[in-house]
């Protein structure tokens, strides 16, 4: 049977990883505290090496193998930010290192852990599924299985956060940290609450992948047949019976964010805070400033990674740009002579609005004869912007729309 995990095998790995990983910046932020009501600090693992926490974990993993294992290699499944980390420590090891991957794993990520060195299989749409062609390849190629979250050593490098929080912020009252299998916050947990049990320790899932939530509120381990969330890091099914265990001893309580949150933070943290984060490094302050973290005090919540696909971020900016009155795309008929058009541009140009695109039709079906249909996409200020600009466009007699 397995000796339990505990307090001296975190601190351990804190000693063995203290030349290999960085000891990332604690940040407050002065926007999000004034948001949230209480100070709030930024653990920044997203600018840890590969980009997330996991190199603690993978690196501590595999500093624990024998020779004998090392020479046969390490297999892991991963959504992305696990593989790098296992691809890394296994080059640092000068070991071979195979990484089973979902199919739909963000390009950035997979093309990253090649570039560590890793061989890379892409099987299945979901972190479950690359586990379940990992287990396989790992019976047919004899490799060590390195797993996301559910092994004391990985859980214990990932606990050398918490050590970190401790020794540079005494007087921390709450840590939110974000959820999928469970290894990230077990870790901090039980370093926390093993050396300061008066800290709060709250986790946070997305509310389309729910499991270990599900788990903390019935006490018991539960799984979901789904795990569908813009946060793929943590999109998670099946949480681990270690990390269980430990959660159910150690943290506070669990909450659950839903993807629209998770996006808005996404782009107000590369806005306000200048910050590039996945979706699963922006799912704490977005449970903050949605005020289901009871803090008060100095609050640290851990950005857990950044390693988001370019294309994605364009289209969480594009979405929230048009969410928040910024972008939009207004349609009004105009009789079809010369110089009207150019009116309609000249009273938007008035009130500083910004032209992207105009569309311009006379002969489509349901317009009259005589008249155009323009669409016009615009670049504005915010909600009031909006507004005056349409409030113009009427006093000139266009019945112009938000479409």
């Amino acid at each position: 049977m397995k000796q339990p995990l505990a307090l001296a095998d975190i601190q351990q790995a804190y000693h063995a990883m203290a030349n290999i990983v960085h000891h990332t910046s604690l940040d407050k932020s002065t926007t999000f505290s004034n948001m949230a009501g209480y100070d709030v600090y930024l653990k920044l693992e997203n600018l840890q090496k590969t980009g997330s926490f996991k190199i603690r974990g993978a690196y501590n993993k595999i500093h624990s193998l024998s020779n004998e294992e090392k020479a046969k290699g390490v297999i892991a499944a991963s959504a992305g930010n696990h593989a790098q980390g296992v691809a890394y420590a296994a080059r640092m090891a000068n070991i071979k290192s195979t990484i089973v991957m979902p199919e739909n794993a963000p390009l950035a990520k997979v093309m990253a852990t090649r570039a560590y060195g890793a061989e890379v299989v892409l099987s299945g749409m979901v972190y479950d599924d690359a586990f379940q062609k990992a287990q396989e390849l790992e019976k047919e190629q004899g490799q060590t299985f390195i797993h996301a979250f559910n092994d004391n050593h990985v859980i214990a490098g990932q606990g050398t956060i918490g050590l970190e929080i401790l020794e540079t912020l005494e007087d921390v009252s709450a840590i939110v940290v974000p959820i999928g299998g469970g290894g990230l916050i077990a870790g901090i947990a039980l370093a926390v609450k093993e050396l300061a049990p008066h800290v709060k320790i709250y986790g946070v899932q997305a509310q389309g992948a729910p499991a270990m939530y599900m788990s903390k509120k019935s006490h018991t381990r539960k799984t979901t047949p789904d795990a569908v969330t813009i946060a793929d890091g943590i999109a998670v099914k099946v949480p681990g019976d270690l990390t269980f265990e430990i959660i159910e001893k150690y943290v506070d309580d669990i909450v659950v964010v839903d993807d629209e949150a998770i996006a808005s933070t996404i782009l107000m943290m590369l806005e306000r805070a200048k910050l590039m984060v996945e979706g699963a490094g922006a799912v704490g302050l977005a449970a903050i400033l949605n005020h289901k973290i009871p803090g008060k005090g100095k609050v640290v919540n851990i950005v857990s990674g950044g390693n988001v696909d370019v294309n994605f971020i364009s289209r969480i900016i594009e979405r929230g740009l048009v969410k928040a009155g910024r972008r939009i795309k207004i349609s009004t008929l105009i009789n079809d002579r010369p110089g009207i058009l150019q009116h309609l541009l000249t009273i938007i140009a008035d009130t500083r609005a910004n032209v992207i695109h105009v569309w311009h039709d006379r002969i489509e079906q349901n317009v009259p004869i005589g008249k155009a249909v323009v669409e016009i996409s615009l670049e504005t200020r915010d909600v009031l912007h909006t507004e005056q600009i349409l409030t113009n466009l009427r006093q000139y007699g266009y019945n112009a729309r938000i479409i």
